[in-house]
């Protein structure tokens, strides 16, 4: 009798298990990698929710869970539905004057939206970088004005705290000593009121100094500030701010900050993997949007203000990276920035992407 030989596929299988697999196809997303507690990663796979935008900067949620985007240099303020799909202009910033890295910079959307019906926006306007306040398709009403303005580093990330203020991010413009002096905006993190005024009997909105450009902000589980910050030659940082922190910009760039009188950073990366803008909080872990590094980046928190070693995700594949924020539905959402005058925006750009993680 001829000797058994089994289906090709019990052979298959046999291999397969052989070799570690579990019958699965092999992976074509980027290998998973592991935080500092060794839980893996999840591997890279976005979703375009929308796309064909023109230099997007900012991303907020309404309670409903539809998103408001705005771009930098038409001015104009759209809704993309929590879904995804065509996005659908609901006003304009009429006192934008674009130029450069300046414009309709970031949003956020009131605490208090189900009542008040309120967004505020951070705008280069022909004399200064300020934050208004607006209802969608109304006019604009100013919150604080005489940020100072540039061509470069204008900063223009607006988050509202546990603590219910209103945070901002700003940049020095190109003029370093913005930064070290306490009486100018430029080069700061702001804390204020929704009407712009100091908090809790404070003397100024100037919440943090010697900063150098900071797009990003976010607030962990705890109530922590963390910060994004452009460095200049050397180092980009990842910052936790605290009231009355000096920066050290530009007395200091990178990890050479410390030393009792400047906040040491508590990440730094090389200037060509980085450029961090858009900052969120998500499942235990910082998410960075990366612009000249054209990726995203993870960094593990320690529960105890701490931070482990940061992951790259999304390395070249959507380019430039302006923002990171985190949906109520629990997934991250990105905006691409190839279309910003630095990127190499392709047919779909720019495109706003849904991420689980």
């Amino acid at each position: 009798m001829a000797a058994y030989r089994p289906p090709a596929v019990v052979l298959l299988l046999v291999l397969v298990l052989a070799a570690g697999g579990c019958g699965s196809a092999a992976p074509t997303a980027a290998p998973l990698s592991s935080d500092s507690s060794g839980r893996p990663a999840t591997p890279a796979a976005p979703t375009v929710l929308s796309s064909g935008l023109v230099a997007p900067w900012g991303l907020a949620f309404l309670p409903g869970g539809d998103a408001l985007v705005s771009e930098r240099d038409s001015a104009r303020v759209l809704r993309i539905p929590a879904r995804g799909g065509a996005p659908v202009e609901v006003g304009r910033v009429a006192e934008a004057r674009p130029a450069g890295e300046g414009g309709l910079l970031g949003l956020a959307v009131s605490p208090s939206y189900a009542v008040d019906s309120t967004v505020f926006a951070y705008v280069t306007t022909a004399t200064d970088n300020r934050i208004v306040r607006f209802r969608l398709g109304g006019p604009t009403q100013p919150v604080l004005t005489g940020i100072p303005k540039g061509t470069i580093h204008n900063g223009g990330r607006l988050a509202f705290g546990p603590d219910g203020s209103l945070y901002a991010g700003t940049g020095d413009t190109g003029n370093t000593a913005f930064a070290q002096n306490p009486a100018s905006l430029g080069g700061k993190v702001l804390r204020m009121t929704a009407n712009g005024a100091p908090v809790g009997g404070a003397s100024s909105v100037v919440f943090s100094i010697g900063h150098r450009n900071v797009q990003g902000l976010a607030f962990d589980d705890a109530g922590r500030l963390w910060a994004t910050e452009f460095g200049q030659n050397r180092f980009d940082e990842v910052n936790q701010v605290q009231a009355g922190d000096d920066g050290g910009w530009p007395l200091v760039e990178g990890p050479g900050d410390g030393g009792g009188r400047f906040a040491a950073p508590k990440v730094t990366w090389p200037t060509d993997q980085a450029s961090p803008s858009g900052l969120t909080v998500l499942n235990g872990a910082l998410y960075v949007a990366a612009l000249r590094g054209e990726r995203l980046w993870r960094v593990p928190l320690d529960g105890r203000g701490g931070t482990g070693q940061p992951e790259p995700m999304l390395q070249g594949r959507y380019g430039r990276l302006r923002a990171a924020v985190a949906a109520p539905d629990g997934s991250l959402w990105l905006l691409t920035s190839n279309r910003d005058g630095r990127g190499q925006p392709g047919p779909d750009d720019d495109r706003l992407l849904r991420l689980t993680v």
